[in-house]
């Protein structure tokens, strides 16, 4: 009897802690293998650069989304996910754009869409509800304001790519404390 109501108080425990955090085993043990990797890879294009952009800026009328990422941070952790998920979904087709301009290897941008991609779809395993349709308008239209504002007006130019290129990393960098506060700790 006693044996059995220790099990019972460890079970409902377990199904407790499981509910009430976000618990995945490639997030805690992928994401900050795969984050640091795509975040390399986006340097590694920035030296493979012959652009002189350093000094440019993005325009005012795309400023960086800053308050969704607080609205983000306040969220739960099956938003903040879901958030993170569709930031890295909108990276990848803005970079399915005509990048041919850039000053960047072919390779390169490959490996960094394969491991943003491989990255979207782990987190992506971790949401709960599979079908998160708690998708944020603002950031689908910040995206494509990128799209319209910067690489449309600028003819796709290798300058245009290399603002962008600043821009994701930008994103990138945020989005690593939105997920490693949900990190089981080690």
């Amino acid at each position: 009897m006693f044996n059995n109501s220790i099990l019972f108080v460890c079970l409902c425990l377990g199904l407790y802690s499981a509910g009430s955090a976000l618990s995945c085993r490639w997030m805690d043990h992928k994401f900050r293998q795969y984050s640091e990797n795509s975040l390399d890879l986006l340097r590694t294009m920035a030296h493979n650069s012959t652009n002189s952009t350093e000094e440019a800026e993005v325009e005012e009328t795309v400023a960086f989304p800053n308050d969704l990422y607080s609205q983000a941070s306040k969220a739960s952790a099956e938003d903040r996910l879901g958030f993170t998920v569709q930031v890295l979904d909108e990276v990848v087709v803005l970079f399915e754009e005509d990048h041919s301009s850039a000053s960047w290897e072919e390779r390169g941008v490959e490996n960094f869409l394969n491991v943003v991609t491989q990255l979207a779809d782990g987190l992506r395993s971790c949401l709960k509800s599979h079908s998160h349709k708690k998708k944020s308008k603002k950031l689908q239209m910040y995206f494509k304001r990128l799209s319209r504002h910067i690489l449309e007006r600028m003819n796709h130019s290798a300058e245009s790519w290399e603002l962008i290129r600043m821009e994701i990393q930008s994103h990138l960098l945020r989005t690593v404390p939105l997920v490693s506060s949900l990190l089981t700790p080690n």
